[in-house]
């Protein structure tokens, strides 16, 4: 795994120079990965990890509590407001300047949401967030990245609270097409093991992770004590259609501005209830 770690220079300027892009773009390409070292302000990421583990009853309580395949790995949104809106988090300069290099003009951030390792969750299969754009049967090579997800996590991270299983090269591999069941199967699983096993990584508070969305992963037992919450986001192409906007409060607008990243935002004086927004992903009735 490709880790940069920005220069004293680069944290003055706010800008990644060339050759750190040139390292994060080649490691994308190559692994579908890429970990941006102490980027994140912790005392930003200790207001949002405060709020998150105060929201989990509410969550939990749901006739529909939002799991994702077992009763343990929670799909959890962070507060989309004052005062838990961060720019080191939503336009992270460092993180524009990788995933523009390799989305290209017109970057759009269409998702933030995130979920929360439960203390004695179970293993999700092994799965890709979606397919290749096209059908398999039409494509000899796997097409450029046209979504990257950026990952931050509260908390450390490392295999103990339920870091993410990676497998590191597989959005290259021709396994999952448009429309494809985004599970692994096993015949599948093992031939890429043989070449490059999956690992699950150690990171910092305050590191962010970047990933191709079409790379392989799986979330993990949290053995811990304690809940371990993620942000994401999807920085997406210009020209990729993509769904429902997301919803900010109005008098947000100007923080949102910004000469590369547009936010796909719709802002509204309406409550936002970002406790009865996520939906979770093939709940199968397990108990965590």
């Amino acid at each position: 795994m490709i880790t940069i770690t920005p220069t004293d220079r680069e944290r003055g300027t706010g800008v990644l120079s060339d050759e750190h892009r040139r390292v994060a773009a080649d490691a994308l390409r190559t692994d579908g990965l890429v970990v941006l070292a102490d980027v994140v302000d912790p005392a930003h990421l200790d207001v949002l990890h405060e709020r998150m583990i105060a929201d989990l009853d509410a969550l939990r309580a749901r006739p529909d509590t939002p799991y994702n395949w077992n009763a343990g790995n929670l799909q959890q949104d962070p507060p989309p407001f004052p005062p838990y809106l961060f720019a080191d988090v939503l336009l992270n300069p460092y993180v524009i300047a990788v995933t523009s290099d390799l989305l290209g003009p017109g970057l759009k951030n269409v998702m933030y949401g995130g979920n929360t390792a439960l203390p004695g969750d179970q293993r999700q299969p092994v799965h890709a967030d979606t397919g290749h754009l096209w059908p398999l049967d039409a494509l000899e090579v796997a097409h450029p990245a046209a979504q990257l997800v950026v990952n931050v996590a509260t908390v450390d991270v490392s295999p103990a609270n339920g870091a993410t299983e990676l497998w590191p090269g597989t959005h290259r591999e021709l396994g999952v097409g448009i429309g494809d069941d985004i599970t692994i199967d096993a015949e599948r699983l093992a031939a890429r093991r043989a070449v490059a096993p999956p690992f699950q990584p150690t990171l910092r508070r305050g590191s962010m992770l970047i990933r191709d969305i079409r790379l392989w992963h799986a979330g993990m037992p949290n053995t811990t004590s304690r809940p371990r919450p993620m942000l994401a986001m999807i920085h997406s192409s210009a020209w990729l259609q993509t769904g429902t906007p997301l919803r900010f409060p109005t008098g947000t607008e100007s923080f949102f501005a910004h000469p590369v990243l547009t936010t796909a935002a719709r802002f509204t004086d309406e409550p936002i209830d970002h406790i009865a927004a996520p939906h979770g992903f093939a709940f199968d009735g397990l108990t965590g």
